[in-house]
């Protein structure tokens, strides 16, 4: 069957409410922040690995332009191209113009830093922040013509939601057009600038309001709760369940694709580009998590866990679903990492290093270093299959 496309309407993409992400089919969906901020994402798979390309903010690319976007890279793809190459290529191509784009002067800020920054990936970091945030409202602009206003169409998104993040690229974006001014391409006052500009506008990063911790559920809850989620059907109630035996994140289960699955070493590698400390983790699976993958198909890849018959990844909103049909809109998936780092703390011997390390948390480099020498990982696979023991024990 082929895949819908053109699933969302105007008034649906307007009155939806997050955070997640609504599936307009074909790869495209709205994404809602927590704060009601909305963007446009395109979702891929490309030689086995998940990947997104950001297509811009809804108040500044139209749900129309949207699908003509997500086309554009399912052509892309079709023809065994990479989208985001494909628009860095035709940035590249603008750069030969006499008016230089700001993603142009980008790369050539960055190309000319990289030398004096610590390690590679702070060069990546640099390069990701902008084409996800300014490259999709002014990348292909020149760079005489980024303003204020663009400039604010870039951060007041994110500002409340992703501060951290917010204040890097708005960094970044300076810098990049105080370079640009002093080789001669723009000239006037920087629209970046934070001290006596910007802070008018925007409040300090350190008054922002802090994030609320996501709700979790008393560990000695948890049967109760196992036993209602095993009565529900369907792919996201066997997800959940998933993302609690591996104390995953929610995003790393929606985006698991079947070849990152060692079914027989009981084995889940989650690539570094999907994990929060951009290092690749290593997730061993108990007996009852390997039964709610479910079998795999042949080849093996796509996504694990898929929404209805169109074959793509469940959205966020699925997760948030579930917990509203089981009236405990209290909780969140990810509220469940707490609930099993307290049950480890309280009623196990592990070590909490070890407890840390399960949940992909950075420990600090000596007592990672110690770990690594031994059986860490054989010693988080016995960590893992008591929590699987006591979920499924406990909840008989």
């Amino acid at each position: 069957m082929a895949r819908r496309v053109g699933i969302l309407t105007a008034l649906a993409v307007k009155n939806a409410s997050g955070p997640g992400l609504l599936s307009d089919g074909g790869g495209l969906y709205l994404q809602i922040g927590k704060t009601g901020a909305k963007s446009w994402i395109f979702r891929f798979m490309l030689r086995g690995k998940a990947r997104a390309m950001g297509l811009g903010a809804l108040h500044t690319v139209s749900l129309a332009e949207a699908r003509q976007a997500a086309l554009d890279c399912r052509k892309a793809l079709r023809e065994g191209k990479d989208p985001i190459e494909e628009r860095k290529e035709r940035l590249r191509e603008a750069s030969s113009s006499t008016q230089p784009t700001f993603a142009w002067c980008a790369e050539e800020y960055i190309k000319s830093h990289e030398a004096g920054w610590r390690n590679e990936k702070h060069a990546s970091q640099w390069r990701n922040t902008l084409e996800t945030y300014a490259g999709p409202v002014f990348g292909e602009k020149p760079i005489d013509t980024v303003d204020l206003g663009l400039v604010m169409l870039v951060l007041q998104p994110i500002w409340a939601e992703k501060t951290e993040t917010a204040s890097r690229v708005r960094g970044r974006i300076e810098a990049v057009l105080d370079w640009a001014t002093v080789r001669g391409y723009r000239r006037g006052e920087n629209p970046a600038r934070w001290r006596g500009h910007l802070d008018a506008l925007l409040p300090a990063r350190t008054r922002v309001r802090k994030i609320k911790h996501h709700a979790a559920l008393p560990y000695a809850e948890l049967p109760v709760f196992i036993k209602e989620l095993r009565q529900r059907e369907g792919t996201a109630a066997r997800a959940f369940e998933f993302m609690i035996l591996t104390a995953a994140r929610t995003g790393e289960v929606i985006g698991a694709d079947w070849s990152e699955i060692d079914l027989d070493r009981r084995i889940w590698t989650i690539p570094a580009e999907r994990m929060k400390a951009g290092r690749e983790h290593r997730v061993p699976l108990s007996p009852r998590a390997i039964e709610l993958l479910g079998p795999p198909p042949e080849p093996r890849s796509g996504p694990v866990f898929v929404s209805g018959r169109d074959k793509d990844p469940l959205s966020n909103m699925a997760f948030l679903a579930l917990l509203k049909r089981m009236e405990r809109p209290d909780l969140t998936g990810h509220g469940f990492r707490s609930t099993f780092r307290d049950w480890a703390a309280e009623t196990t011997d592990f070590p909490n290093e070890l407890a840390e390390m399960a949940l992909a948390h950075t420990v600090s480099d000596k007592v990672e270093a110690a770990y690594r020498r031994g059986d860490m990982f054989e010693r988080r696979r016995r960590l893992m299959q008591t929590w699987a023991d006591y979920v499924f024990i406990s909840s008989h």
